[in-house]
């Protein structure tokens, strides 16, 4: 393995700067979930899957990410697996949002039939199916859409046979054509608009509802829709950093694909890559500022487990009245 250059120590300690941010911080959310009741409706097991996939990214993508920008030579279809768990937790993100959003819209919606239609059960198959999916979207370049082509070809021009041996790269791995027909074009860039028509209608209902003052639930349908509201734009947010963050990167592919010759700076290379890992880190930030039961219950994990103080008692009241900022 090469020696590892001042450059490759810089990139390296950004990398895992950002593991260390978002493994805690995910893990913190997948415990609040876990312990507070108010956090168990269909919104917050999605935002949980979320996480899941975030805590992944910082425990095994960022380190194989690492492993591959020191170069290692390896056989092409190990470098193909360490190329693809990336591909897989990226689906898993967005399958996660797009939940979310369809979520919160039927909770405007139909909000009278709104537990009837999203039980537990439904929201356990649909993570479960969202998890699924992504394996196959994930795992497609391992059954044959890859570069392993070209790469046997060039192996067998310098004489060599068996398996190709080569350095360990995303992009001599994993198809361009892949990466932008299919998971850009298919997988990222349709669900994506998908999810931002999806809440400009969200806000569309909630602001008439809240025009016509009509009566949705039990109690103030101000209340109701009011918290609705907030809830609504900070996971709008989250969608928008999660865009902003992995839109770089896919253009940056169709760029390499539709434009060969033309020259991309790897500076530019490794703000993109930073951008979509740095994005698993940033979603329990959000939560903490923007939604109350997580930054209640966040401070109570942390006196409890912590800090070994006690912490006022988290309202764990039905999950449709909890009090977000």
């Amino acid at each position: 393995m090469p020696p590892v250059s001042a450059f490759q120590a810089a990139y390296i300690s950004i990398e895992v700067l950002i593991a260390l941010v978002s493994v805690p911080g995910n893990v913190l959310v997948i415990w609040a979930v876990r312990v507070n009741q108010a956090l168990r409706d269909a919104t917050f097991c999605f935002i949980a899957s979320l996480a899941v996939a975030d805590v992944a990214v910082g425990a095994l993508v960022i380190p194989l990410a690492i492993l591959i920008n020191i170069g290692p030579q390896t056989y092409f279809h190990t470098c193909l697996m360490v190329a693809c768990p990336v591909l897989i937790l990226t689906q898993s993100s967005i399958l996660a949002l797009l939940a979310i959003a369809v979520d919160r819209y039927l909770r405007v919606k139909i909000p009278l039939r709104y537990k009837t239609v999203v039980t537990p059960r439904r929201a356990a198959v649909a993570i479960a199916g969202c998890w699924i999916l992504s394996l196959v979207v994930g795992l497609t370049p391992m059954f044959g859409w890859n570069n392993l082509g070209a790469v046997q070809r060039a192996w067998a021009a310098n004489g060599s046979a068996g398996e190709p041996v080569i350095k360990c790269e995303f992009e001599k791995v994993i198809s361009m054509e892949y990466m932008v027909y299919f998971n850009f074009f298919v997988w990222v860039l349709p669900p994506l608009l998908l999810m931002a028509l999806v809440y400009l209608e969200v806000f569309y209902l909630i602001r008439r509802q809240l025009s016509k003052k009509v009566s949705a639930s039990s109690g103030d349908p101000h209340k109701y829709y009011g918290k609705e509201l907030k809830i609504a734009k900070s996971l709008a947010l989250i969608l928008l950093l999660f865009a902003l963050s992995w839109l770089p990167l896919h253009i940056l592919n169709c760029i390499t694909l539709f434009c060969p010759s033309c020259h991309k700076p790897s500076l530019l290379t490794y703000i993109a890559i930073f951008l979509t890992h740095g994005n698993s880190a940033m979603n329990p930030i959000v939560y903490a500022f923007r939604i109350q039961k997580f930054r209640v219950t966040f401070l109570k994990i942390w006196n409890d487990h912590f800090r070994c103080q006690p912490a006022p008692p988290v309202d764990e009241g039905p999950p449709e009245e909890r009090p977000d900022d």
